[in-house]
């Protein structure tokens, strides 16, 4: 086996994994301890995948017939990887009103009237 294949099966396990993991995180995150456990796994894949693919692009590998593609999907996973470690449960990230809130506020203040 060359290193290229072996290079290229690692990127391939790895970006699978977190792939499973993102695609699931909802259910891994039944509990506190659960999803940060599932977040350190995907961040840890991520950066496995980014260095494999970074090691695939300088061994002369390609993915997908692209010889750059492995170095574009390498910073993707880093990306993927550093957004992974955030804990956004429950806190407003958008920093739009919600319409739920809206509407209850203003029954509110027309019953208080």
């Amino acid at each position: 086996m060359t290193l290229v294949e072996l290079l290229e099966g690692l990127s391939t396990i790895t970006c699978a994994g977190s792939f499973i993991i993102w695609v699931s995180i909802g259910t891994l995150s039944k509990t506190d301890r659960s999803e940060k456990i599932a977040q350190q796994m995907m961040t840890i894949l991520c950066f496995g995948a980014a260095a494999s693919l970074f090691a695939l692009y300088f061994a002369g590998g390609s993915m997908f017939g692209s010889a750059n593609m492995a170095r574009i999907l390498a910073v993707v996973c880093i990306a993927v990887g550093i957004s992974a470690t955030m804990n956004i449960k429950g806190e407003e990230i958008q920093g739009e009103p919600n319409p739920h809130k809206l509407m209850k506020a203003r029954k509110e203040r027309e019953e208080s009237e």
